[in-house]
């Protein structure tokens, strides 16, 4: 095995070589092997030992959580820098080994930022799963090339004894199903060049827990034949199949084949993620990936550490950063010093005297920074690299407050750290209740990176039963709303509408984004709007986007509009943050403004009157247009033995679910469901009893939808009562 400081002046020696770097995340549903290849990669790259590659009790280099190794699945994912030869040069490997359970898909979300290319893991029976779409989905959004691994193809030749002929057809499914996916999610110029392909190479084929890999270029190349493998593996001759088709030679080689170098995939994958100027000189520094130009880097994850407080890890698009330099970062309008570079083996770091553009660093010094944001030179602003945004939203609330009140102030600051370090983690302060919330992807998103870091750093704590945090909306177009200061001097009047669909799903697929603050007349924004069917006049009238929700402002020469506009802005934010029904956040509505009267004395149109008279107005408009609480709802996959699909399908519309499709196929059954979030507490637990555990489920999408009527009020009430609220008042008793 060579030893590190080998490997790291090949590391120094490659990295300042952007056409030998391959930045690459894996990515696949949970337990489908992302670990276990990692571990073989580093094996082969000579920085394990191949006795310990592999093996849960003493490998899995990447699992340094100690729950990770309990549970048996990556919680936090980590970043791995190894070097692999290929045609007798030195390529520098980056690989980001991500998580594959749907709550923890928000490092997926990250990791992908970084990275320039992707290994979608598939397993060989059980094929494409939710997750690995999920996750697939949001790699294609960020322009991140894939190739395919066909992992667990022993168990086909020995446990479900498959002809060739067989697991041929089995092969082609899954690749056929990646390429739809392809298809689908790719943008438009890549939909046919980055389809899988077995005869180009970009589809291998192994066991990364047997430590053997091919494909087809690798079997012209050496003469193995496929009946060989087969034959082998029957044999239970696996070290000697390792030895003549070693896993990390054939996928490293792939990698290096066909996913691209940072210079190449820069100059595509740039435009999508940052709205700065392409023709400027930082734009075309980051365009060419180069390593003299100015500083600009995207912080991709935050790693707490005992000795320095955070690590930032992030993706150098130009420039340089070193020990010593000071940077900029944007989102905090600060400055600050560099203290350690380096770059990632696991959660070791490897200390480097500069790292280029074009790599994945770790540094030390900007421990106030979070994940997404921007760093640039000192003293310098640029425009900021577009919000790392999954594709769920938290939907699972817990409130917590410590059972000793001199903790307070310890909790407080451990929640903003967790907040930092997972973006899909929303912690919220209600000042009106003293409540501690804290939001997530799911239960355990909850109960394994904010239960289990507050019992080891020994804070007690109460934790409320999960709570499901619902959507407030709109389906009708209000009349013409009108509001008035406390001071009866200012008058606000606006119309508010439900959002169209097209603008809707646009949002959802990140076209439109879902917070945006128009800072000119013309932007990317009016015209993707006028393009999905708005007015172009109406259009370039939009103020901001906030929540899904939008606001216009459609007065005319009206005096002082703009001296009230930030206030009016505050007030529309704040509005949909917390709703007039209790307080849920509203989502999927447009506010327009059609006229304002302003007193001419800037001391009767101060903060205390534009903010309380554009909040009224708002509330009045919105409880005039069919205003009602949306619920989440999980679309979840189901996968049981055949005999037990009465009972499983008993217990799915019990929870007020919906099952929607049911395939049978060889003894086994998928049943596709959507159940409401609130009822779906404890269904996992469930479903193992009345399957006596060979039973589970996976998540398809999260989707919000209209409360049942003869839910609604009891719901209203319950949430209204949680956050102690007053008794609701309707808009026709507010007018009286």
């Amino acid at each position: 095995m060579a030893t590190t400081k080998d490997t790291m002046d090949r590391v120094k020696e490659v990295m300042t070589d952007p056409t030998r770097i391959r930045n690459v995340a894996t990515s696949s549903h949970v337990h489908h092997g992302k670990t276990t290849l990692t571990d073989n990669l580093m094996g082969g790259a000579g920085m394990l030992s191949d006795k310990v590659v592999g093996d849960v009790e003493t490998g899995m280099f990447t699992w340094f959580d100690e729950q990770e190794r309990s549970r048996q699945l990556t919680i936090y994912g980590a970043n791995v820098s190894m070097i692999h030869e290929y045609e007798g040069r030195d390529f520098l490997i980056n690989l980001v080994d991500t998580p594959g359970h749907v709550d923890f898909g928000g490092d997926v979300t990250r990791a992908m930022r970084a990275v320039d290319g992707t290994i979608v893991l598939v397993c060989a029976v059980e094929g494409l799963m939710p997750q690995t779409e999920t996750v697939f989905r949001q790699a294609l959004r960020e322009r991140v090339k894939p190739v395919l691994f066909i992992n667990k193809v022993d168990r086909l030749i020995r446990e479900l004894k498959l002809s060739p002929e067989m697991m041929q057809e089995r092969f082609m499914k899954w690749i056929e199903e990646v390429n739809m996916l392809i298809h689908k999610y790719a943008d438009d110029e890549f939909k046919n060049q980055w389809m899988v392909n077995v005869n180009d190479g970009t589809v291998a084929f192994g066991s990364a827990t047997r430590k053997w890999a091919i494909s087809i270029p690798y079997m012209k190349k050496t003469g193995i034949t496929f009946k060989q493998i087969i034959d082998l593996v029957n044999q239970d001759k696996d070290d000697e199949l390792a030895r003549i088709a070693p896993m990390h030679k054939v996928v490293l080689d792939m990698m290096i084949q066909h996913l691209p170098n940072p210079k190449v995939a820069q100059a595509y994958r740039v435009p999508k993620i940052w709205k700065g100027d392409l023709n400027s000189e930082l734009g075309k520094d980051m365009l060419s990936c180069n390593p003299d130009g100015k500083l600009a880097m995207i912080i991709t994850k935050m790693v707490p550490d005992p000795h320095v407080g955070f690590v930032a890890a992030g993706r150098i698009f130009s420039g340089r950063i070193s020990k010593g330099k000071d940077v900029h970062l944007i989102g905090l309008k600060k400055d600050e010093k560099i203290q350690q570079v380096a770059v990632y083996k696991g959660i070791q770091r490897i200390p480097a005297e500069e790292v280029v553009a074009g790599n994945i660093a770790a540094v030390v010094g900007i421990s106030d920074a979070y994940t997404g944001e921007t760093v640039c030179e000192a003293g310098t602003e640029i425009e900021p690299f577009e919000e790392i945004k999954h594709l769920f939203e938290p939907v699972v609330t817990k409130s917590v407050e410590p059972k000793n009140a001199m903790d307070l102030p310890k909790l407080i600051n451990t929640l903003k750290q967790l907040s930092r370090e997972d973006n899909t983690l929303k912690i919220k302060i209600n000042q009106e209740t003293g409540e501690y919330l804290i939001s997530g992807l799911g239960e355990l998103h909850i109960e394994s990176k904010v239960e289990r870091k507050l019992k080891e750093i020994g804070l007690d704590v109460e934790m409320s039963k999960p709570i499901v945090v619902y959507r407030e909306a709109i389906f009708k177009e209000s009349p013409e709303t009108e509001g008035r200061s406390p001071n009866k001097h200012n008058k606000f009047t606006v119309i508010a509408s439900p959002v169209s669909s097209e603008i809707t799903n646009a949002m959802n697929e990140g076209i439109i984004p879902s917070e945006f603050e128009q800072k000119k007349k013309k932007s990317d924004v009016t015209e993707n709007l006028v393009k999905l069917g708005m007015k172009s006049d109406e259009a370039k009238n939009l103020v901001m986007i906030h929540n899904k929700c939008m606001i216009f402002d459609d007065t005319k020469g009206v005096q002082y509009m703009n001296e009230v506009m930030e206030l009016v802005k505050e007030a529309f934010v704040s509005m949909m943050d917390e709703g007039p029904l209790c307080k849920e956040p509203v989502t999927g509505v447009k506010i327009v403004l059609t006229d304002a009267e302003l007193h001419e004395d800037p001391v009767h149109r101060g903060p205390g009157q534009i903010i309380p008279a554009f909040r009224t107005t708002l509330k009045k408009a919105l409880m005039k247009s069919d205003l009602t609480l949306l619920e989440p709802k999980q679309n979840i996959r189901i996968d049981i033995p055949e005999e037990l699909i009465g009972g499983v399908t008993r217990e799915v519309e019990n929870r007020r679910g919906q099952v929607q499709d049911i395939v049978i196929e060889r003894g086994a059954a998928i049943i596709t469901s959507k159940l409401p979030i609130a009822d779906m507490f404890g269904f996992d637990a469930t479903l193992k009893s009345i399957t006596s555990g060979r039973g589970f489920y996976s998540m398809i999408a999260i989707v919000f939808e209209k409360l049942p009527n003869d839910l609604r009020e009891k719901t209203i009430d319950v949430v209204r009562k949680r956050k102690g609220l007053a008794e609701l008042v309707t808009a026709e008793e507010e007018e009286a």
